[in-house]
């Protein structure tokens, strides 16, 4: 993706050499103001003593123009420069450096930084409110479109005056991730169902998505969030449920679903256990039963395996007549 944003140009020095230099002239300064005060008195000093009085007001001057000058930045952060106006590049070199105290400078933070947003309510494919969250890593990587294209700094600002202050800028920043992550995870939300509603489909729901949900999401994001120079690095869903109101109603589909499910393997498995007990009677000659005697056992072998409650059985020790 085309970006405008360069590694500063422009005069750079080491940091500890210009602050000797800043502790110098002052002395230098004192000096002279010292020197050209004892000049005054003295005879035919001439135009000296004013001279060196200028001078040396000329060097504390510049000694507090060249103090607006430094700059020492920890890493993952940068200044934004600007040369009255004009976009002049980002410094992003760690140190304490010194460049030309008329540049102007806006710090911002290239670290990485969460967001777990609040659950929101929205309609899922088919219409289904449900209560849907995530949690976001993202991180500053174009310093230009973050302070130009967007109008952050007018968001950060709070006395209606544009403010250079890192945590306003990076507060903006935030607020325009949030909405822009409550937009994008309305829009996936609403591409999918909640669930399949127990039909034998594979269309892909919020359920059973997974991954592939998480990089459409995600995707999603770093359209959105692209336009203020901002990178994506994680986007999870982290809070799916249904809308309060028809969360009840869900719930005992829910488990109705899960007893007919509970059942259809209780008679399957009674099934199997009635046909192994009929052929283990018969391949050993237990006992001769005739059809009629067969299907009475296999009823009350089914109704003893799929009750609910513990069968109480009655012994029959003198006819085989149920």
């Amino acid at each position: 993706m085309e970006t405008n944003e360069f590694n500063f140009r422009g005069v750079t020095v080491n940091g500890f050499l210009m602050l000797f230099v800043v502790i110098l002239l002052p002395i230098l300064a004192i000096w002279g103001i010292y020197q050209s005060i004892l000049l005054f008195d003295m005879p035919n000093a001439g135009a000296l003593p004013t001279v060196l009085l200028i001078v040396s007001i000329l060097l504390l001057i510049c000694t507090l123009i060249i103090l607006g000058g430094f700059l020492m930045l920890e890493p993952n952060t940068a200044r934004v420069t600007t040369w009255f106006g004009k976009y002049s590049g980002t410094f992003t070199r760690t140190g304490f450096y010194w460049i030309n105290p008329f540049y102007g400078t806006k710090k911002v933070s290239l670290r990485a930084r969460n967001l777990d947003a609040e659950p929101i309510k929205v309609n899922d494919k088919v219409g289904n409110p449900v209560m849907i969250g995530l949690v976001l890593v993202w991180r500053l990587k174009d310093t230009y479109k973050a302070l130009f294209e967007v109008d952050s700094q007018t968001m950060a600002s709070t006395d209606g005056t544009l403010s250079g202050n890192a945590k306003g800028l990076m507060r903006a920043l935030e607020d325009f991730v949030s909405v822009q992550s409550y937009a994008a995870l309305r829009q996936v939300a609403g591409l999918y169902a909640y669930d399949d509603n127990d039909e034998n489909t594979k269309e892909l729901t919020l359920r059973s998505g997974g991954e592939e949900i998480n990089e459409q999401l995600e995707e999603r994001l770093n359209e959105r969030l692209s336009l203020a120079g901002i990178e994506v690095v994680e986007a999870r869903i982290n809070y799916l449920a249904y809308a309060p109101e028809i969360a009840a109603v869900m719930l005992r589909r829910q488990q109705a679903s899960a007893i007919i499910t509970a059942r259809e393997k209780i008679v399957e498995g009674a099934v199997s256990m009635v046909k192994m007990a009929l052929d283990k009677l018969s391949s050993e000659e237990i006992v001769e039963l005739d059809d009629d005697k067969k299907a009475s056992m296999v009823s009350n072998l089914l109704v003893v395996l799929c009750a609910d409650e513990q069968a109480q059985p009655v012994v029959n020790t003198g006819t085989l007549n149920m």
